[in-house]
């Protein structure tokens, strides 16, 4: 498989941040960061998914939360600063990233929305993240990945 740079490893580079890339290949009846985590031999903890969202107050904004975790919308609303976040449809997330679904990276999206790390990212010296493009993942510090995206650090999931 011929290696790809997308421009969120190309952010990374210009920001001299170190990282790795990692690409297999993909099935589109199945793009869920979990099955991403098993293709690449991986603990789905330390595989993040990113999933687009939109606050009442502050508009659209981003959450990196491992494979296997469910998004607690209350808890990402207080972070932000929104009294309530929705899921945004997906027949909207390329229009205002740029990336498909299965490829949605918080970096170098079209635009710099907030993003929101789940804390459980702390505990790994590195995490895996989309590159922007399906099938591609980047691997990376957590501290980095935060400085990359200008990320915040919260509690963000619940069980499922």
């Amino acid at each position: 498989m011929k290696q790809v740079k997308t421009n969120a490893a190309r952010l990374l580079e210009k920001l001299g941040i170190s990282y790795q890339l990692h690409q297999t290949s993909v099935d589109l009846n199945d793009l869920s960061a979990v099955s991403m985590a098993a293709k690449l031999g991986q603990d789905p903890a330390r595989v993040f998914k990113t999933l687009v969202a939109r606050g009442d107050k502050n508009g659209v904004l981003m959450a990196c939360i491992p494979a296997a975790c469910e998004l607690d919308l209350k808890a990402l609303a207080k972070v932000s600063q929104n009294k309530h976040v929705e899921m945004v449809a997906l027949k909207e997330v390329q229009g205002l990233t740029g990336y498909l679904r299965g490829g949605c990276s918080p970096l170098a999206a079209k635009k710099n929305y907030p993003v929101y790390l789940d804390a459980t990212a702390e505990n790994f010296a590195s995490i895996l993240i989309s590159a922007g493009l399906r099938g591609v993942q980047l691997e990376l510090a957590p501290h980095d990945l935060a400085r990359a995206c200008q990320g915040h650090f919260a509690s963000l999931t619940r069980e499922p």
